[in-house]
């Protein structure tokens, strides 16, 4: 059956032969095992970590033509023997993509369906890749690109549960009930200038249980420019963004800064230093503002080592923290590896009861190396470990004292399976 529904799909568009088309099937398949021992918080005293293979296995269909870009991606994630070797029933699998972009002209795009959104650096939004599952959105976008230097995107998102007769209050399930946002991208010689303004709108109960309850949607600014430079074997880019408006029913004063050098010291060999700023909140503060900055949809496995100590499904609404970081990278041929410690502290006062605490949280220190074993397969493997301080402690409870390590190794096999050309009659 499937056979026949793929061979009727290019027979359709052979037929199609208005305008010149591609059509393209790919693949993915990326098994991973992990040993944690002390992953995204301090292992207890004497307790053991996991070690699991968790998998990705995608189907990507692509198709072009002069007037449309469409594309579905069918995914699965799976952890091995999550289920019976004699399961009749597999829930794992999901539609990660299905959108489609009409080119109204070579300026003027719209783009619906469910996408993964990319922004910069991943900062406030990113796809995650890391995750197996990733992120994507259910959004509409208009894309402008004037000429090649300059490009702007306005992208609009409403999520709700299900289609209903009456507004019922959204479970929140993609983190949003609504956003709006404009984006600027502009290239000048050396120097290139993104600006990003972000409207999110998260739907609660106000004064739940109480008779004058009602559906509120409050809305959170997130707004900032993001700068980069490049001159030879040199580059810089200084990011700042601000956050503001409310967020359930509570005011929100939030920043983030950073910087980044980077320098080639030959073909071989990078280097680099930076540092990043979340602002975060006294814990003996008893201001009820949110003065935490939250990275949203941003690719948080990226910053702030890879450890996932901080903005990877936890550190919301807390101290904040300051980064400090450099790396060495290397690559050859096939071959590449790059060396990253992490200086961590707190950007708000850490109290043990009443004492108040050093801001320093400890230091992690990342290894990776990859190679490429073939065009379309990726060998990578990494290890880190985390040396934290009494106030980690402190924070996230668990053992500083215990081993506090990660180890991964993953192979990606991303082939390309069929491609189809019909030049225009």
């Amino acid at each position: 059956m499937n056979r026949h529904i793929f061979c009727f799909t290019i027979i359709v568009l052979m037929a199609l032969s208005t305008y010149a088309q591609t059509f393209d099937l790919t693949a993915e398949l990326r098994p991973r095992y992990e040993n944690k021992h002390g992953f995204g918080t301090l292992l207890n005293t004497d307790e053991d970590g996991s070690n699991f293979v968790s998998q990705r296995t995608r189907l990507n269909f692509g198709f072009v033509n002069e007037k449309m870009e469409f594309k579905v991606v069918f995914q699965n994630v799976r952890v091995w023997g999550d289920v019976s070797t004699l399961s009749s029933d597999d829930k794992a699998t999901a539609l990660h993509e299905a959108w489609a972009t009409y080119i109204l002209n070579s300026k003027m795009f719209f783009k619906f369906g469910r996408q993964e959104i990319v922004y910069d650096d991943h900062r406030i939004f990113g796809n995650v890749d890391w995750a197996q599952q990733a992120r994507s959105h259910d959004a509409f976008l208009f894309k402008y690109v004037p000429n090649a230097n300059h490009k702007i995107d306005i992208g609009l998102a409403l999520n709700s549960d299900s289609e209903s007769n009456i507004d019922n209050l959204y479970s929140n399930a993609a983190g949003y009930k609504s956003f709006q946002y404009a984006w600027y991208h502009g290239r000048f010689n050396k120097f290139e200038l993104s600006v990003l303004a972000l409207n999110t709108g998260i739907e609660y109960l106000e004064n739940e249980a109480m008779p004058n309850e009602k559906q509120s949607i409050d809305y959170m600014q997130t707004i900032g420019p993001r700068l980069t430079y490049v001159s030879g074997k040199f580059n810089a880019d200084a990011t700042a963004y601000f956050q503001t408006g409310k967020s359930l029913d509570t005011n929100v004063s939030a920043s983030y800064f950073s910087g980044n050098l980077g320098y080639k010291i030959s073909d071989n060999f990078n280097v680099g230093v930076g540092a990043e700023f979340l602002s975060g909140k006294d814990m003996d503060d008893t201001d009820t503002d949110i003065k935490s900055f939250a990275p949203l949809f941003g690719t948080n496995h990226k910053f702030n080592g890879l450890m996932d100590y901080f903005y990877v499904g936890n550190h919301a609404n807390n101290v904040g923290l300051t980064d400090v970081y450099g790396s060495i990278s290397y690559k050859k041929n096939k071959f590449s590896a790059k060396i990253m410690p992490h200086f961590f502290s707190s950007a708000g006062s850490v109290f043990n009861g009443l004492d108040k605490m050093d801001n320093n949280l400890g230091t992690e220190l990342d290894l990776t190396i990859g190679y490429k074993l073939a065009n379309d397969i990726h060998l990578n493997a990494g290890y880190s470990n985390m040396f934290a301080t009494n106030t980690m402690e402190v924070l996230k409870g668990g053992d500083k004292d215990e081993n506090n390590s990660w180890a991964w190794i993953m192979i990606t096999f991303k082939p390309k399976l069929f491609t189809h050309t019909i030049q225009k009659q």
